[in-house]
């Protein structure tokens, strides 16, 4: 009986939280709207990118780890969409959580052939900045700079209603 009262309070209370508190949870992060923050990391050879050079572009910003299995089960579809718009208002920035240094992704990036940037953020600060703690965890941003959406958990990116979604965005 005493097991029936704590389950049903635990459900109470985690079901009829107030709106206000359920924001507290993710304080943070990133949300749809807000214009995305700004950011500059190293690509994998080196090379400094910023966020704001994409602006007028839009911007697929997936938080990735290459210990984590859903990550590397959508990174094909990742590769697919990129192929599809490359070349138009789109770049796809793959920001790397991986905390064991660069040999481990260099290693995982050369067995698994890709053409989209790849942002190692062994420092986790860009992770941080977007409030991101699950993976992958992605952020699509709009040609004017605002996080259009927002997708926790991996997706099909090669999918027709996802490439129907970016034809428009990108169209507009």
């Amino acid at each position: 009986m005493r097991r029936f009262f704590a389950l049903a309070a635990l459900l109470i209370f985690t079901f009829a939280l107030p709106p206000a508190a359920c924001r507290a949870q993710s304080k943070g992060r990133v949300a749809r709207g807000q214009t995305a923050p700004e950011f500059t990391l190293q690509d994998v050879a080196g090379k400094a990118l910023s966020l704001a050079q994409f602006r007028g572009k839009i911007v697929v910003l997936n938080f990735w780890a290459t210990w984590c299995p859903p990550c590397r089960e959508e990174i094909p579809s990742l590769e697919r969409l990129n192929e599809v718009f490359s070349g138009k208002d789109f770049v796809l920035l793959a920001v790397n959580v991986n905390t064991d240094g660069e040999e481990g992704l260099k290693d995982f990036l050369a067995k698994n052939p890709h053409s989209f940037l790849v942002l190692p953020d062994p420092d986790g600060k860009v992770q941080n900045l977007y409030g991101v703690d699950k993976f992958p965890e992605t952020f699509i941003i709009d040609k004017e700079g605002k996080i259009a959406e927002h997708v926790i958990g991996a997706i099909d990116w090669s999918s027709v209603e996802v490439l129907k979604y970016f034809s428009s965005l990108i169209g507009r």
